[in-house]
């Protein structure tokens, strides 16, 4: 598929590169990191364009996240559409016409969940990332700097600082490919994945201080309302960090983490600390989707309603791992 990819960006006269709603630090890292690729193949003045909602802006020092257009009515339209870290269509939320105007496509994932849409797709549930797949399309004379910080961003968010299961030796060897090339990859661990402003550490105690916690100690959840939102001046693109604050506490296999949007609508983050526990299940009952052990989405209006059926949910994950050990 290397050779494909490479050959659609070359032939393509403009090329339009899209990832999921609410982007996260591997969906910026990977749509930027293809945006930076195709102005190195194909010249600084090449019409590409990314398009995604506005993501944190922790992640402004990648090149091209000033670029990024968050409006889906310009009226353009491109020859070939890349899709990057997302599972399918209807994850690429408002932006989802160009795809579909486009007369050619390559998806570029690694959700278990992806329905395998696209002219040509990539999808990889063993990657840790699609910054990691990323990688493994590139020519190795146009991987400059800019695009290394934008593999490694990607990379450190998806496996929580080569933290989590999904880390494997072809992670290592990839972030090494970018650290080769200068990138300030300690600067990019702190600044973009722990660092928090005082505003978010003084809400985040609050959310901590309002956790609830179920099945001895295994399940937690964590609530945020507009309101506390409003009172901190923090908007949803700054609670990234909150559930793994939460996932992080000693003998939790499920963590959650529900805040309101400004529709009124629930957000819900989703986390699993052991492979035996699968938040994506748990998402896709809800009509979202994810991975094992990372997950999301949205949820009604009550949260007390919302909170005793995630309850169930992940009483019924638990259920399961108690059945196994019991075999």
């Amino acid at each position: 598929m290397k050779k494909r990819f490479n050959d659609m960006i070359r032939a393509a006269a403009s090329v339009c590169i899209h990832g999921h709603v609410g982007p996260d630090g591997d969906c910026v890292g990977s749509t930027l990191a293809v945006y930076n690729y195709v102005k190195a193949l194909r010249g600084e003045d090449f019409p590409v364009q990314v398009y995604l909602e506005e993501a944190s802006s922790k992640f402004a020092y990648l090149k091209g996240f000033g670029e990024i257009c968050h409006t889906n009515d310009d009226g353009k339209r491109y020859e070939l559409a890349v899709v990057c870290d997302c599972a399918d269509e209807k994850r690429l939320g408002r932006f989802s016409g160009y795809y579909e105007q486009a007369p050619h496509s390559f998806v570029i994932d690694h959700h278990y969940t992806n329905t395998g849409y696209g002219e040509c797709f990539v999808v990889d549930p063993e990657a840790s990332s699609a910054c990691e797949i990323v990688y493994g399309l590139l020519e190795e004379e146009y991987f400059n700097q800019e695009i290394a910080k934008c593999i490694y961003t990607g990379i450190v968010h998806d496996t929580g600082v080569f933290r989590y299961t999904c880390t494997s030796p072809n992670t290592m060897k990839t972030a090494a490919a970018c650290m080769a090339k200068g990138i300030p990859f300690g600067d990019i661990i702190d600044d973009s994945f722990f660092s928090m402003s005082f505003a978010q550490k003084r809400m985040l105690g609050v959310v901590l201080n309002g956790l609830r916690q179920d099945f001895d100690g295994r399940f937690v959840f964590g609530f945020a309302d507009q309101k506390m939102k409003d009172e901190y001046g923090l908007t949803n693109k700054e609670l990234d960090g909150f559930i793994d604050a939460i996932r992080s506490i000693s003998g939790v296999l499920a963590a959650a983490f529900l805040y309101q949007c400004r529709d009124g609508q629930f957000k819900l983050s989703l986390r699993s600390n052991s492979d035996a526990v699968n938040v994506a299940d748990i998402a896709a009952s809800f009509g979202g989707g994810g991975h094992k052990r990372a997950a999301g989405c949205f949820m009604g209006s009550d949260p007390e309603e919302d909170y005793e059926m995630i309850k169930e949910k992940v009483g019924e994950q638990l259920d399961k791992l108690k059945d196994e050990k019991e075999v």
